[in-house]
């Protein structure tokens, strides 16, 4: 009996010993980060670049060299690009004699295209002479860009990198911003106070609407209902019929010269309206439904360009002569950062991801 137990014990025992190890356990494959926040990116005139900044530390994440005198800014519908207009030609503001300048670099207009993946310029889109501003089609095909010293917005194709069409506007265009619908397209022009409606499918203007003296930006509301006009030298913004083409009244921001209305952020839903002003230093709330300002908030040196986060609950105001964009709490209209950037910030956008 002793000698069965023996024997079964033993065999057991090298029966152990002849098992194969357990099979290791394999590993979960690591996910990414989901990616959170949003981006902020501002345009700087006078250094040639766009100053990147992550929403989640509001601390400049990377500095990108575009070209001369980057302005206007947009994204594309997928995010995936930046667009930013370029232009050759020297500053000329109000009161310089412009046959002093130097002449202007006709090789560096266009529309920069930065990949927001890889972080750099990959193309550069000719727009006509000197863009200053631009929009872009509902489906992403075209470019509306300002032309400022033509008198002209040039229609271009996207893919091809081809102008399509040449309009002439009022002197010294500007703004340029697409209707909700995208049938629309509102020019500003600075010198003769007046906007032009080019008609998107017949590719012509169809009307010239007389705002105020130096008008600067257009903001639709949601519904495309109405439009609204920033007046430089008025110290006013108008508001317009967008239907029949025609203004009804001016909203006064504050005393002329003093007060110089200039970039525009309309809130999602469209119950809030948010206009820089210049030399004016401020920020005003205009109340859609009332039509009126309802609040303001002192930002900078110069405000020019605006734009809002993503949620609506921050605004951002590129300072020219500050060299910063300052950060608003919108519900306290209380300024709660400024950021460093390049030289001469001047327009700015949000990007969500």
């Amino acid at each position: 009996m002793k000698r069965t137990h023996a024997a079964l014990l033993a065999s057991l025992v090298l029966a152990g010993c002849s098992s194969p190890p357990p099979a290791p356990v394999a590993e979960a494959p690591k996910k990414e980060a989901p990616k959170t926040g949003y981006r902020i990116y501002v345009t700087n005139e006078n250094s040639g670049d766009v100053t990147l900044i992550e929403s989640s530390t509001m601390e400049v994440a990377a500095t990108i060299p575009v070209g001369k005198r980057p302005r206007g800014i947009h994204a594309s519908a997928d995010r995936a690009k930046v667009y930013v207009a370029l232009s050759g030609s020297p500053p000329a503001p109000p009161g310089v004699d412009e046959s002093k300048l130097p002449p202007p670099d006709k090789s560096a207009d266009g529309v920069g295209v930065i990949d927001v993946a890889e972080g750099k310029v990959v193309r550069t889109i000719k727009g006509g002479s000197d863009p200053e501003q631009f929009d872009l089609s509902k489906d992403g095909s075209l470019l509306f860009v300002s032309n400022e010293d033509d008198a002209k917005v040039s229609i271009v194709d996207m893919a091809a990198g081809s102008l399509l069409a040449s309009i002439k506007v009022g002197e010294e265009p500007e703004g340029v911003t697409t209707s909700p619908d995208g049938k629309f397209v509102y020019v500003t022009s600075e010198d003769t106070g007046t906007i032009t409606v080019i008609d998107v499918a017949a590719r012509k203007g169809i009307k010239t609407i007389k705002v105020g003296r130096r008008p600067r930006s257009v903001a639709f509301l949601p519904d495309g209902s109405r439009a609204y006009v920033t007046n430089e030298n008025d110290g006013t913004v108008t508001l317009i019929d967008a239907v029949r083409h025609q203004t009804i009244k001016n909203i006064r921001l504050g005393e002329a010269g003093k007060i110089k209305p200039m970039g525009l952020a309309m809130s999602a839903d469209g119950a809030k309206l948010y206009a820089s002003t210049g030399r004016g230093k401020m920020v005003f709330a205009i109340d859609t439904a009332r039509n009126e300002p309802a609040g303001s908030v002192e930002v900078g040196q110069r405000p020019w360009g605006v734009a809002l986060s993503p949620d609506g609950k921050t605004l951002f105001a590129a300072d020219g002569p500050g060299g910063l964009v300052a950060v608003v709490d919108l519900a306290t209209m209380t300024v709660t950062k400024k950021i460093k950037c390049g030289d001469s910030p001047w327009g700015v956008i949000t990007v969500d991801r």
